[in-house]
């Protein structure tokens, strides 16, 4: 089995696309006529957002992210985590935890996107 998407539940799906294109660097992948889902290209696995108001339509229950109380994060590696911070930070993101080299070697930093999601900027392990 491989892990093919992980879906965040968003507000608002082109905001989302939107925000981690200019934060991250990533690129779109697909964006639903509805507005309602879409994906960006992140490698391997699809980073997936789908809009609460959908899931509600589905029965489901959705809650919002809450970064002081995280239950999930994404984790996006780079070489450069400081950069990648910054530039997050430049373009909305919320710092979180500032860069900051590990016991075990890597590089960590923090950040929240706008819909209050936790997101790890780190240098590969390995």
């Amino acid at each position: 089995m491989n892990l093919g998407y992980t879906i965040l539940f968003v507000e608002d799906v082109r905001q989302s696309l939107d925000f981690y294109t200019a934060a991250f660097g990533l690129k779109q992948k697909f964006l639903h006529e509805s507005g309602d889902f879409g994906e960006l290209e992140t490698g391997t696995t699809v980073l997936a957002f789908s809009s609460r108001q959908l899931m509600r339509s589905l029965g489901k229950n959705p809650q919002p992210a809450r970064p002081e109380a995280p239950c999930f994060e994404i984790a996006l590696t780079t070489p450069d985590v400081p950069a990648a911070f910054a530039l997050a930070v430049q373009a909305g993101a919320k710092p979180v935890q500032a860069p900051e080299q590990m016991p075990w070697g890597q590089t960590v930093a923090y950040v929240s996107d706008p819909d209050g999601f936790l997101v790890e900027l780190c240098t590969p392990m390995g």
